[in-house]
């Protein structure tokens, strides 16, 4: 059995299309957790492919492990 590595897939409209500042906190969809990093990005990908025509749309990928764990997160 693999390790798990905790991902979290989350979007929202952000402030300027080229960084990750949202508009509004209480307007961000948190689409799920994953304990791989593929199963996020096939998360990620579905959302940001249903919200591609609206430009201050944008989802990320964010590596949990790292944060609980940052002596462990070496991927």
């Amino acid at each position: 059995m693999s390790q798990q590595l905790l991902h979290l897939v989350m979007g929202g409209k952000v402030v300027d299309t080229q960084g990750i500042e949202f508009q509004d906190l209480k307007d961000i969809h948190v689409v799920g957790f994953y304990a791989s990093y593929a199963e996020a990005e096939d998360a990620w990908r579905s959302w940001a492919q249903r919200t591609v025509d609206d430009a201050e749309m944008k989802y990320v990928i964010v590596h949990l492990h790292r944060l609980l764990e940052p002596k462990l997160a070496n991927d």
